[in-house]
């Protein structure tokens, strides 16, 4: 279990995300596959052709990124610089990779 908080404040958590969203979305909008990725404010959502969603958001008070999707939720703390699941250590980026590899038929190999 991940307890370790890296950020000395809100306005650095903030910093950190804005940066991190916007890599996947870039790494996102590269790959050839027919669905919807947004970045909208601390938030970052990819709509799939089947019209399920992936949303990836921030959570300032507790200093995680929450992702929901295939009715799973996932809570992402960063721990020596890396985003890890607080409850399974999962990296994140790797549970990215699965879901969307899994929704889009091709692997994808999203990186931080």
């Amino acid at each position: 279990m991940v307890s370790q908080n890296e950020f000395s404040d809100d306005t650095q958590f903030r910093l950190a995300v804005e940066e991190i969203l916007s890599c996947l979305l870039d790494q996102i909008d590269e790959i050839d596959a027919d669905f919807d990725p947004r970045l909208s404010g601390a938030n970052l959502s990819i709509t799939f052709e089947d019209g399920s969603v992936l949303m990836l958001s921030q959570q300032t008070p507790t200093h995680e990124l929450w992702l929901s999707a295939n009715y799973t939720a996932w809570h992402f703390r960063r721990a020596e610089g890396v985003w890890i699941e607080r409850d399974t250590a999962a990296p994140m980026t790797q549970v990215l990779n699965q879901i969307i590899s899994d929704k889009i038929g091709t692997t994808v190999n999203l990186s931080l």
